[in-house]
């Protein structure tokens, strides 16, 4: 048995067991689709499949499968949406949204160079070439590429950054865990003023944003 096809059996059964949880079946496609246990520490890969956040180094985490799912399914992104993503980590999430817009639709920022050199470099091996990735603070979002049709973020700030909701164009969509101490995952479209219109979606606990 080859290493890849030793793995397909556990993400088999990640994706069974996040399936409740989301209800665009595009989704559990793309959990099927994306190997998680090349994103992961060689150490931790007998635990990838998990339904658990696991350490990547520099004190960041790989969300759990089921977070990960239900922010891919609230996202609603379709084929050839701009997403930018706030906090790359190992790159996982990214490769995710990749597999639902398509990966030159994809632009991310991190704050950790490492991190973000060996997301890099793990996105392109497995075929996500075309995902930009940029090392700065996420607060200020990543306005080249501007405007988004959404943006989400993969670690909690106290609300979202006024330059990040400039990026995203009327009608777009921003998810996020917001919060200092206890966080909840707030969705939010932006109105044709600029501000947002904010749904709850429970609580949530996310790295915190660093910066």
């Amino acid at each position: 048995m080859s290493d890849t096809d030793s793995y397909e059996a556990p993400r088999q059964r990640m994706v069974e067991t996040v399936a409740p949880r989301v209800d665009d079946d595009r989704v559990l496609a793309a959990l099927e689709a994306v190997p998680r246990h090349e994103f992961v520490p060689p150490g931790r890969r007998d635990r990838a499949y998990a339904d658990r956040p696991l350490p990547i180094g520099d004190g960041q985490t790989i969300s759990a499968p089921h977070m990960v799912a239900i922010m891919a399914d609230l996202l609603e992104a379709d084929p050839g949406d701009a997403v930018l993503e706030i906090g790359t980590g190992c790159g996982y999430h990214a490769a995710v949204t990749a597999e639902l817009v398509g990966d030159e639709n994809v632009y991310t920022v991190e704050y950790s160079g490492e991190l973000a050199e060996r997301a890099r470099d793990r996105l392109a091996n497995l075929g996500y070439d075309d995902v930009s990735i940029r090392v700065g603070d996420g607060r200020e979002g990543w306005s080249r590429h501007a405007p988004y049709d959404a943006v989400y973020f993969t670690c909690a700030a106290a609300d979202v950054p006024d330059s990040v909701v400039e990026q995203v164009q009327p009608g777009g969509q921003l998810l996020a865990p917001i919060g200092t101490g206890r966080q909840t995952l707030v969705d939010a479209t932006k109105r044709p003023d600029g501000s947002l219109d904010r749904t709850k979606n429970g609580g949530v606990r996310f790295v915190r944003m660093r910066g």
